[in-house]
């Protein structure tokens, strides 16, 4: 209850804090405050910041708003400020607030017309990798892959590939002042380089620039690229820490149009709209693609397939499939993989990544499978090897074997295991070069001692452990060995 109302109702001190529940005397000094005008001024009291407040709100007004109190209070100090690091930041703190209420943009948010904008930018993912991220204003539908580089033809080819899958041509391409695009800066004004006016031109789009340290006026790219790090990067780096493989190119650029065709297809929170849908509808008011492409970045080159089933470029080798052997096929560099291209069809018929020189990247599939073991087995010529091989495997083995142990007489030796097969026949003979060549036995006469000792048990691997069940013997117990103090037995 409001103490003066009651005491101009009541018209008494006591009668007044009866009601209010207080001391009349709490009542007589409200009202004798409120008769003198209310509460005196309190004065405001000395801080040990004041006699640097003006040194600091000029350095804070000349760095528009940026410089840290860490680095003021040296300054400050030296100006005779004997406080608190802490209550120095308070007043640095104070300051800002002031500048930041009388310096504020006042922007406006932006108002997208249909067929208008397409707002571009690059972002990095991880080192030597980065994402180029596409929006269109107006429906929201966005565009993001994956490049090694940030040149110029690596973004005018993003471009152009942006403009493919959207199935138009803005009036206007939105980006930061590039280093691969701008060719300078004339009082402020861009100027594009030559190769970008020409691609503009040949689109029919018109190149447009954001101010200079002003992200905020191409913002809606730039909540994409944090949309793209977090959502698409994060994850599939993390996956491939995860597996231990690699992310290449390719699989980075498959993910990525996998994850557009997702966000593409759901609800935008800022225009309750499917960027999918809008892009529909935006397609009418977007110029027609050209009908020529424009080759973007290095030309194609011809290289002819050599009977390796290869080609060399950059002095390394690319394999290509066997059936082009001897044919002209031409080679084009994409985003750091080497694409082989038939000229009359166009076909890709080869891609691989590129290698350094004086390596080669092989596809199985080019030579129908993988690579077979080298067979270096025995080839016999003379009639004395073809007739000792014609035994069969075993006879074989002791061959190579021989061969290992350095047997420089295996020539000559190999008439005389003929001869002890004609004496001994062909499954003796067999049965004992199978046993010379487990016990690494290779020479004729080892052959010889077998087969003279004739059979005998044959070497067999180590089986289980044999387990029996042993009969208990009678013991006795140790009290009965006991020696008596007599000298006697217990």
């Amino acid at each position: 209850m409001n103490i003066i109302s009651t005491y101009r109702e009541v018209g008494t001190y006591r009668g007044a804090a009866e009601l209010c529940g207080t001391t009349h005397k709490t009542v007589k000094r409200a009202v004798e405050r409120a008769e003198a005008g209310g509460p005196p001024q309190r004065e405001p009291r000395p801080r040990n910041f004041d006699a640097v407040r003006d040194l600091v709100a000029e350095r804070v007004a000349k760095s528009r708003g940026r410089i840290s109190a860490k680095r003021l209070l040296p300054i400050a100090r030296a100006a005779g400020y004997e406080g608190s690091p802490r209550n120095f930041r308070r007043l640095v703190a104070e300051q800002k607030a002031l500048w930041r209420k009388d310096n504020h943009r006042g922007r406006r948010p932006a108002v997208w017309a249909a067929g208008e904008y397409l707002v571009i930018d690059w972002a990095e993912a991880a080192p030597g990798l980065f994402v180029f991220c596409a929006v269109l204003a107006f429906s929201r539908w966005r565009f993001v892959r994956f490049a090694t580089d940030q040149k110029a033809s690596t973004t005018m080819a993003m471009i152009a590939e942006a403009l493919t899958v959207i199935g138009g041509v803005p009036a206007k391409v939105l980006a930061d002042r590039m280093g691969c695009l701008k060719g300078g800066v004339v009082a402020n004004v861009v100027v594009p380089t030559a190769d970008y006016v020409r691609f503009a031109g040949h689109y029919g789009f018109r190149p447009d620039w954001c101010e200079a340290g002003d992200p905020a006026s191409k913002g809606i790219v730039e909540h994409l690229c944090g949309y793209a790090q977090s959502d698409l990067v994060v994850p599939l780096l993390t996956e491939a820490q995860v597996s231990g493989v690699p992310v290449s190119l390719s699989a980075a650029n498959a993910g990525a149009a996998a994850w557009c065709a997702e966000v593409n297809a759901a609800v935008h929170s800022e225009i309750a709209a499917v960027p999918d849908e809008r892009l529909a509808a935006e397609r009418e008011l977007l110029a027609p693609l050209p009908s020529l492409r424009p080759e973007i970045g290095a030309a194609s080159v011809t290289r002819k397939v050599d009977r390796l089933s290869c080609v060399r470029y950059g002095s390394a080798r690319y394999s290509v499939p066997t059936r082009l052997i001897g044919a002209t096929v031409n080679i084009v560099i994409d985003h750091g993989a080497l694409l082989v291209m038939e000229p009359g069809t166009g076909a890709i018929v080869a891609e691989h990544e590129l290698v350094a020189p004086g390596e080669t990247s092989i596809i199985d599939e080019h030579y129908d499978g993988p690579r077979p073991m080298p067979s270096r087995g025995p080839r016999p010529k003379t009639m004395v090897e073809q007739q000792f091989c014609a035994l069969g495997e075993d006879a074989e083995a002791f061959l190579v074997g021989a061969a290992a142990i350095g047997n420089t007489r295996l020539g000559s030796e190999l008439e005389i295991l003929l001869g002890l097969c004609a004496a001994h026949g062909q499954d003796k003979l067999v049965a004992a070069l199978r046993r010379a060549v487990a016990f690494k036995r290779f020479r004729a006469a080892d052959v010889r001692s077998i087969l003279a000792a004739g059979t005998a048990p044959q070497p067999r691997p180590a089986g289980d452990a044999l387990v029996l069940d042993l009969p208990t013997a009678p013991t006795r117990s140790l009290d009965a060995y006991k020696i008596s103090r007599d000298g006697s037995g217990a």
